[in-house]
């Protein structure tokens, strides 16, 4: 990860957006990892879309690990990230998680 150059979790944000709209979840993930190696804090916004990127990529098991992390990390959940959470696990046909 290219850590020295300026990014914030705002620019994060943006591109998360961008890669959750673009239907990019792998991109999507990566970026969200490297905001870890790079110590960008991860908040709501950020995680909301990378929540909303895998259930747009239909990836059920990644949103709700996201979703377990923001619980274990204490990141605020809001109706944004309960939604894509449970909008994954629809479309994943996972009943019993939703």
């Amino acid at each position: 990860a290219d850590c020295w150059m300026e990014r914030d979790t705002i620019t994060y944000s943006a591109a998360l957006s961008a890669c959750a709209r673009g239907e990019q979840w792998v991109q999507a993930l990566q970026l969200f990892h490297e905001m870890g190696v790079c110590r960008v804090e991860r908040d709501t916004i950020t995680y909301n879309a990378a929540v909303s990127a895998c259930e747009k990529g239909e990836q059920w098991v990644q949103a709700l690990q996201l979703f377990r992390e923001m619980v274990e990390s204490r990141v605020e959940r809001n109706t944004i990230t309960y939604s894509a959470a449970v909008s994954s696990c629809e479309k994943g046909e996972q009943w019993v998680q939703a």
